[in-house]
């Protein structure tokens, strides 16, 4: 029997909030590389694709908790200074 419950089986789109990731990264990562998600650890219910909390770890390499503390943020690149290291402490 399976416990519907149980917090390690989710939508995409609350792995996706849990991991800090954009509304539609799991069914991105899904449609472009469902092989890196490991067998029995994503489904597809009608239009509702259900994830693990396994898939997740293997698909974005950290744990939610590494995720939640992640310091490595995406900078956009019309922040960045062309040609200059950039400082996100600068005004």
């Amino acid at each position: 029997m399976f416990d519907l419950n149980n917090h390690d089986i989710m939508s995409s789109s609350e792995a996706a909030r849990r991991w800090h990731k954009a509304d539609d990264y799991v069914r991105q990562a899904y449609r472009k590389t469902p092989w890196k998600f490991p067998e029995g650890t994503i489904r597809k219910f009608g239009k509702q694709l259900i994830v693990t909390r396994h898939g997740m770890e293997v698909v974005t390499g950290l744990t939610e908790e590494e995720a939640a503390n992640d310091e490595h943020q995406f900078i956009p690149l019309t922040n960045r200074a062309i040609g200059k290291n950039y400082d996100k402490n600068a005004g």
